[in-house]
């Protein structure tokens, strides 16, 4: 029997316009797909309807499959001949095992790619209205994971060398941690004054963002009641949203029922209509 492929996608930070051309492509003639969580339905459905969906999804203390059973399951499908696409939220090898299936498929001799996707690590921060650096104000930034593994033992980042080491921090899963982690950050150099913003459900239609300090967000966290998945940013870009929160702007003026050419791609990427403005990048 011949055997089969497996793609490991990444589906982007949420807002469906942000997959690839290649993973699109992948998806629709997919036998098989494995889909995480945060992936939005409408991605998961451009696979044929006779595929088979596997959901393998993973929240705080509650996993769907384990990573040893997602590992097998690519192999399986891939070992029947099949077309399998692996669908995981962001890119596929940052901060979401994707290098550990790759190393899976590998050792089982199974053929695979890797499609890379908009990672949340900058595609939130960008919907938020915040650049990661800007001349003058920020010339490097962390991208860090503040969801900490208990089998580990010591902690997953050394924060106390991180905080004054770049200019903006980018925190992915550190919700349940950001007390600790703010609290950190100042006793190593961080000024309590330093702004901060969180962005909940980035790049969908349900974004919010909270912009506090160091000294005050987890009180500010407390009184909004916000919970995952929320991305931190963290430096003085932060306070440049205000001017170039793009976002928010658009959702004032169709509120205002002014509503015009925001956008000439459609949710899942087709072509403008003939005669619509083209936008170059």
């Amino acid at each position: 029997m011949r055997v089969g492929r497996v793609a490991l996608v990444g589906a982007g930070p949420g807002d469906p316009g942000l997959l690839t051309i290649r993973g699109r492509k992948l998806l629709r003639r997919a036998d098989v797909v494995v889909y995480d969580r945060l992936v939005d339905p409408r991605i998961v459905d451009l696979v044929p309807a006779e595929a088979l969906r596997v959901f393998a999804g993973k929240a705080r203390g509650v996993h769907a499959l384990s990573q040893e059973d997602i590992n097998a399951l690519l192999v399986a499908h891939a070992r029947r001949g099949r077309r399998v696409v692996r669908l995981k939220g962001g890119d596929p090898f940052v901060f979401g095992r994707g290098g550990e299936e790759a190393v899976a498929l590998a050792a089982a001799g199974i053929p695979f790619e890797v499609v890379p996707g908009v990672s949340a690590a900058v595609a939130v921060p960008a919907y938020a209205g915040i650049p990661l650096t800007h001349r003058g104000i920020a010339s490097s930034f962390a991208v860090v994971t503040g969801h900490e593994d208990t089998g580990k033992g010591a902690p997953a980042v050394d924060w106390a060398r991180l905080a004054t080491a770049v200019d903006t921090l980018v925190i992915l899963m550190g919700l349940a941690s950001l007390p600790r982690i703010a609290h950190t950050l100042m006793a190593h150099g961080r000024r309590p004054e330093t702004p901060i913003a969180l962005v909940r459900h980035g790049t969908t239609e349900a974004q919010e963002t909270i912009v506090g300090t160091l000294g005050d967000i987890a009180a500010r966290v407390e009184d909004a009641g916000f919970t995952p998945p929320v991305l931190a940013i963290v430096g003085d870009v932060v306070g440049l949203r205000g001017q170039i929160d793009w976002r928010d702007r658009r959702r004032r003026t169709r509120a205002r029922g002014l509503r015009g050419p925001l956008s000439v791609i459609s949710p899942l990427g087709s072509p403008p209509e003939r005669g619509s403005p083209r936008t170059a990048t």
